[in-house]
């Protein structure tokens, strides 16, 4: 980006399992370089993540639409459509974000998918089984142990490095998002409230973050996810990091997935083309087939 450009402001959103607290790092390192950086979290998260495992049943009570429509009205209150990036969970509302016609450009990261993508790798059904095991977690906010953690989440990272990451970051997530857009929602006639038009010509470039050894959302689900767009006109692409874990933007090593994010984003903005960012040493960048 020329430097007499004005910084576009991003909006950063949080997955399952974390609150707004896990984009500290890159929210710092974002404003460092100038750019306005809102950093939302679902209604009801606004307290700290030590209150949170406390009344669980905030989390419990969440809903998606409720959750997506409070998002919609912070992107809309940006006075520049900002770049939008969403990790897992946050990459789904990102996607329906997008699908609503907002943001300048989007990186998703290590992204749940929509509705319609129907692969299942064994990795992802083990990290998703403490919440699949029983059906009434359906009513619950269900949590993950220390070693479910560091398989799910950051299994490139040693344990130590695991177990402080949960402590910090870790609370429970609402089990009837992942049984309901995890497991149920492909199954259910009619749309349901994850569906996106992946047809849609008119929207925003939108960029897939691919970690290669992430357990809960393997390669194969974003790939599949980002498939699906093949037959729209806007820009789609992947980028992977065969290294990298599901705590890809937090484990060592994020600012390299923070600069491409961004960089990537910058270069493809619907308002302002410019030539594409080159991809970094070592990563993989593809356009879906």
């Amino acid at each position: 980006m020329n430097e007499a450009t004005p910084r576009v402001p991003i909006v950063l959103i949080h997955g399952l399992w974390m609150t707004a607290r896990s984009w500290d790092r890159w929210a710092e390192y974002y404003r460092a370089k100038g750019h306005e950086v809102i950093v939302p979290t679902y209604p009801g998260f606004e307290i700290e993540v030590e209150a949170l495992r406390q009344n669980p049943q905030i989390i419990a009570d969440a809903t998606v639409p409720a959750t997506l429509e409070h998002l919609v009205d912070v992107v809309e209150s940006v006075d520049t459509p900002p770049i939008i990036m969403g990790h897992s969970f946050g990459g789904t509302f990102t996607q329906l974000l997008v699908n609503r016609g907002l943001g300048a450009a989007a990186a998703v990261i290590d992204s749940a998918p929509p509705e319609g993508v129907r692969i299942n790798p064994p990795s992802q059904i083990k990290s998703l089984f403490p919440v699949l095991a029983n059906p009434a977690n359906r009513h619950r906010a269900v949590g993950f142990t220390k070693e479910q953690f560091h398989y799910a989440f950051a299994n490139t990272c040693s344990r130590e490095e695991s177990d402080a990451a949960y402590d910090r970051l870790h609370i429970p997530a609402p089990g009837s998002w992942v049984w309901a857009y995890g497991l149920i929602a492909n199954w259910k006639p009619g749309h349901q409230e994850t569906w996106v038009d992946y047809d849609l010509d008119d929207r925003a470039p939108l960029l897939f973050i691919i970690g290669g050894k992430d357990h809960l959302m393997p390669p194969s689900v974003i790939r599949s996810n980002a498939k699906k767009y093949r037959n729209s006109a806007a820009t789609t692409e992947i980028c992977e990091f065969p290294d990298r874990s599901h705590f890809t933007g937090v484990e060592p090593g994020w600012e390299r997935v923070a600069d491409y994010a961004l960089e990537w984003a910058t270069s493809h903005m619907r308002a302002a083309q410019t030539p594409g960012a080159s991809a970094n040493s070592g990563d993989r960048r593809v356009r879906p087939d």
